[in-house]
C-alpha cells in the first residue's frame, strides 16, 4: 500500500452481497475471497483511507440482486460502516448511472483497489473502466471469486478457469493484479 497517510488509493468492495452465496449460481473458486476482502476493509479502516462499497440492485426478474431481496444485503464481513461511501448500480460497471468517477475526481482519489463479485462481470467492467478513465488500478485476485460457467462452445468452465483467464487479461492492460498479501506487506 503506498504510505499510511495517502487518500489517494480508495479500496472498491463490489457487490458482496448475501444472493452471490446461492448455491443455484453453481461452484465458485476462492471460497477464502471473502476473508480476504475483510483484511483489506480493516487495513484501510485503521489507516483511515477511502472505502466505497458497491451493491448491485438488479432490475432481472430472477436475480437475487433484486432490491427487495434478502440477496441485495452486504455479506457481514464487509458490511458498511458509517462515514463509507456506498454507490448503487445496476448494470455490471460501478461507473453507469452512478456518479462514481465525479465522487473520485472531487476527492483527490487517482488509484483504486478493486475486489469483489465476480472477477468475469462486475469487477472485470469496473476495472476496464476505471482503467479507460485514467485511474491507477491494481485488483486482488485472492479476494474476487467467480463461478463455473458453461460456454457458448458447450464446454465446462471451472470457476478457477474463469477467475484466472479474466485476471490474465485484465493484468498489465487495465491494471495490476496482486494478492492481498502482496499489498498488505509491500512498500509502506
Amino acid at each position: 500500500m503506498k504510505s499510511s497517510d495517502d487518500n489517494s488509493a480508495a479500496l472498491l468492495l463490489i457487490d458482496v452481497q448475501q444472493g452471490l452465496a446461492d448455491p443455484s449460481l453453481g461452484k465458485r473458486n476462492n471460497p477464502g475471497a471473502e476473508a480476504n476482502m475483510a483484511r483489506l476493509l480493516d487495513a484501510w479502516r485503521a489507516r483511515r483511507r477511502p472505502v466505497i462499497h458497491v451493491r448491485h440492485c438488479s432490475v432481472e426478474p430472477d436475480s437475487k440482486l433484486r432490491p427487495e431481496l434478502p440477496g441485495n444485503a452486504f455479506k457481514q464481513e464487509v458490511r458498511p460502516q458509517a462515514g463509507e461511501k456506498e454507490i448503487t448500480k445496476m448494470v455490471n460497471s460501478a461507473f453507469i448511472g452512478t456518479g462514481l468517477e465525479q465522487y473520485l475526481r472531487e476527492s483527490g482519489i487517482t488509484s483504486l483497489v478493486i475486489v469483489g463479485l465476480t472477477t468475469d462481470h462486475c469487477v472485470s467492467a469496473t476495472t476496464r473502466m476505471a482503467s479507460d478513465l485514467g485511474f491507477d488500478v491494481s485488483l486482488v485476485a485472492d479476494a474476487c471469486a467467480a463461478f463455473e460457467r458453461h460456454g457458448y462452445d458447450g464446454e465446462h468452465y471451472s470457476g478457477e478457469q474463469i477467475h484466472r483467464v479474466n485476471l490474465v487479461s485484465l493484468d498489465r492492460e487495465f491494471c495490476t493484479v496482486c494478492t492481498t498479501d502482496e499489498l498488505l506487506n509491500g512498500p509502506a
